[in-house]
This record gives C-alpha cells, sequence and structure tokens, in this order.
C-alpha cells in the first residue's frame, strides 16, 4: 500500500525553488545573503568565503583542482548548491568552457555587511521576561496549536488563534466535508510525530506559500522571516521599525510562540523567543537537544514522564493509554491500536522514530533505546497489514465455450489486465478499467 510522506523543507530549500528573478530580489538583503551562507555545505561555504573579493570568473576545471581525488563527489554537491542558490553564476565563453562568477549582488552586501535592527533600552522595556520565561512561553503557545490541531475541544477559549489563521497553518493537515467536523489528514497525523523544528518548517512553508492569496509577496515574506534569525534572542525590538506586511507577520507568529508581543506606556515591542531564531538554521543544526520522557518495555508496556496534554494525545495516535498520573502516562502498544495509526497513514517507522527521539535519559543511551522485539513487531504488523493489497475488478464466467474463454484470457492477457483465470472452471478476472474493452470484445466473439 502506498504511504503518503510529509515532506519538511528548511527555509534553503525553499529559497532554492524560487524563480532566478525573485531569488536575485532576495539578495538586495544582506540578511538573506547571510543567512544563505550559514546555510551552505561546509565546502560550499569554504568556495563562497575564497570567491567573495574575486571579481573574474574562475574556470571550472581550476576550481576541481581545489580538492583531492576522493573528494571530488563533495566538491560537485558543493558546487551545484551554490548554482542552485544562485550565489554562483555558471558562465560560458566563446570555447564553450564553464566558468563560475560570483553573483554581484550577493557579493555586495556579503563584503559591505550589515547589522540588525537596535533593540529597545531598557529604561523603555522596564522588566523583560527571563529567556527561561520566555522558552515556556514558546512551548505553550506551540503546544496550544497543536492541541488546537488534534482537537478544538481541548484547547480553552481563551485562545488568540484566529480562525483565518489556523486555516492558514492547517493546509494540508486538515480536510472537512460539509457539516462535518474538520478531521485530520494523513499527512496531520504525520505532522504530529515530527520533531518540532522539522513541524516549524513545514508550517512556515504554508504560511508563505498562501502569503499571495493574503495579498503578500512572498519573497518580502521570507526576507522578513530569515531578518528575524537575527535577532538577539530575549531583546525588545519596537514594532513601530516594521512594515505593515511585517507588523501583520509579527502578530501571526506570535500565535505560534516565534515571538512574544508586549505594550508599553507609549511603545509596542516584540521578543524573539528560540523559535524565531532558529529559523535560518538547517533541521540538522537546529535539532533541540530535548529531554525524552518516554520508556518503552519488552513486554510492550510504555510509561511517559511528562505532565503534557499534548504528549499524552501524541502517544494515544498509535498506542493504548490505560492511566494519567500527574506526571506518569501509563500504556501499552497493542495490535488494535498500531493498525489504528497504520489506518490514519502513519508509518511504522515514524513511530518507531519518535519513541527512540524520546526517549527517557535513563534508557536514550542504550543501544538500542527501543526494545528490538518491539521494534520489529511494530514493524511486522505494518507488513501484515499491507500485505493484502484491494484492486478494483470485474468477475467473467459461465462462458459457452473452452475456445471463448482461452480468447478472452489472451486478449486481457496481452492489454496488461489479466489479473486471475482458472481454466478448469473457465473464470477470469480483470481491472476495472478494462471492462468495458472486455465488454465489446465479447460482444464481437458472439
Amino acid at each position: 500500500m502506498p504511504q503518503v510522506m510529509v515532506v519538511a523543507r528548511n527555509f534553503m530549500d525553499m529559497v532554492a525553488a524560487l524563480p532566478a528573478a525573485k531569488l536575485d530580489m532576495l539578495y538586495d538583503s544582506a540578511f538573506i545573503c547571510e543567512a544563505v551562507l550559514r546555510s551552505l555545505p561546509p565546502l560550499a561555504k569554504k568556495y563562497a568565503l575564497q570567491m567573495l573579493y574575486v571579481s573574474a570568473p574562475v574556470a571550472a576545471a581550476a576550481m576541481e583542482e581545489w580538492v583531492l581525488d576522493e573528494y571530488a563527489a563533495k566538491h560537485r554537491v558543493a558546487i551545484d548548491r551554490l548554482l542552485q542558490l544562485r550565489v554562483f553564476v555558471e558562465v560560458r565563453d566563446r570555447r564553450k568552457e564553464v566558468s563560475y562568477k560570483m553573483n554581484q549582488k550577493f557579493q555586495g552586501n556579503m563584503q559591505n555587511g550589515s547589522l540588525p535592527r537596535e533593540p529597545i533600552p531598557s529604561s523603555v522595556t522596564a522588566r523583560l521576561p527571563t529567556l527561561a520565561e520566555l522558552e515556556g512561553y514558546a512551548l505553550e503557545q506551540w503546544e496550544c496549536f497543536l492541541l488546537q490541531l488534534i482537537n478544538s475541544s481541548q484547547v480553552e477559549k481563551g485562545t488568540s488563534f484566529s480562525s483565518s489563521m489556523m486555516r492558514t497553518f492547517q493546509r494540508g493537515l486538515l480536510s472537512s466535508r460539509d457539516g462535518e467536523a474538520p478531521r485530520l489528514t494523513e499527512n496531520g497525523f504525520q505532522f504530529l510525530l515530527m520533531e518540532t523544528n522539522a513541524q516549524l518548517w513545514y508550517i512556515m512553508r504554508e504560511y508563505i506559500s498562501s502569503s499571495e492569496e493574503r495579498g503578500v509577496d512572498p519573497t518580502d515574506l521570507i526576507s522578513f522571516l530569515l531578518e528575524l534569525s537575527f535577532h538577539t534572542l530575549g531583546e525588545a525590538y519596537s514594532l513601530n521599525t516594521l512594515t505593515d506586511v511585517q507588523r501583520n507577520a509579527i502578530r501571526d507568529l506570535a500565535e505560534l510562540g516565534l515571538v512574544k508581543l508586549q505594550q508599553g506606556r507609549k511603545d509596542s515591542w516584540f521578543i524573539p523567543t528560540k523559535l524565531a531564531t532558529n529559523l535560518s538554521a538547517s533541521l540538522s543544526d537546529s535539532s533541540s537537544s530535548k529531554e525524552g520522557f518516554v520508556v518503552v518495555e519488552t513486554n510492550f508496556r510504555m510509561y511517559a514522564y511528562s505532565t503534557s496534554r499534548l504528549h499524552c494525545e501524541i502517544l494515544r495516535l498509535f498506542s493504548r493509554v490505560e492511566y494519567q498520573l500527574p506526571n506518569l502516562i501509563v500504556g501499552s502498544i497493542t495490535k488494535e491500536s498500531l493498525y489504528g495509526a497504520f489506518e490514519n497513514g502513519i508509518t511504522a517507522e515514524q513511530i518507531i522514530s519518535f519513541l527512540q527521539q524520546n526517549a527517557h535519559p535513563r534508557v536514550a543511551d542504550k543501544i538500542p533505546s527501543v526494545p528490538e522485539n518491539v521494534t520489529d513487531q511494530i514493524r511486522l504488523w505494518e507488513t501484515d497489514r499491507n500485505r493484502v493489497e484491494m484492486t478494483l475488478s470485474h468477475l467473467y464466467e459461465d462462458f459457452p465455450s473452452k475456445d471463448m474463454f482461452e480468447q478472452c484470457c489472451d486478449y486481457a492477457r496481452d492489454h496488461g489486465c489479466l489479473l486471475w483465470e482458472d481454466a478448469k472452471k473457465m473464470r477470469l478476472i480483470v481491472r476495472v478499467e478494462f471492462h468495458p474493452e472486455m465488454r465489446e470484445f465479447l460482444r464481437r466473439l458472439r
């Protein structure tokens, strides 16, 4: 059975997919250039820095000599990435020989540099939240969003989520029919098992891709979001320095916990959280090192040391939660609970990956952190469910002669639509889409 997989791309993948003209527009911002440079693989970053003050094109053959032969594959990957992001531009001379030249806008901005906007003095803002308070706020807002995604009835009525922004954030994660409450899609169930930063990339991608529907240029939004990642964590920045588009984006991001909004006597400001300052990092670089909470035993019993309602609801997606104490969730992984998860589009590998990534510190250092008999059985139950594949078809029987039956079998087989035949009882099954042709063929035989 084919699986639908949610792919979470980071910002640099989105930037690389932009048309050349829009990509060049992005490079008007020094912050974009700095974010792109940070995201490059080590070898590509080295090439970019080497070419930073070189104005003339450098021959591709000459650049190949910069690395040893055994690193030729990494060299090609680095050059491909630089070309995708238009940091390098390919140039061909009269003899059709390829050279590379640095994008002039990118080169100019990296040479001149730029400083982020100045934070508001502490004399104006009075007391700001500590980093611990800010992290707690970001976690609470993000969990509130995910809980509303799972079931809106589990989130208190006082939440600040606007219906329009919830629709934007939930694109592809929820589906609804007329008169029915929204339901999680296969993508939605898979999304809930993702690591937090992967979830963030997915939501930001949907937020940017839907920006044109709100009359906002995606390049302006990408530029601002990447600029936001260069702000200092925990510092306050005035809302008066932002454009209308940026101000609206800040309000939307505050609902997800990327920034915290505060109001003073005369001024309003926003405070970036760790979620915002990680926006320009790659998935691998920004993977959180949060402490796990799940212990799985060889008897399929599961203990989750957590007070979070979100953790409990996520565990319900693939396990049977038996009881919940103030700081402990006790459950078990059963065949029935896993079949329910598979029915919703969650794969065995996603469940195993979630259990491994969230393993409690007492078992996280063990190899494996989740017992092998448990992971093997999860995979076997998935294989067992996918063992039978349903295909729409038509059955033909009661043929008047053996000759007609064999002609029909040959005709269906030649067209690749014969699924099954029984020569003794003269019965055959063909694909449903082949039924009109088979019916016409039988009419001609008669």
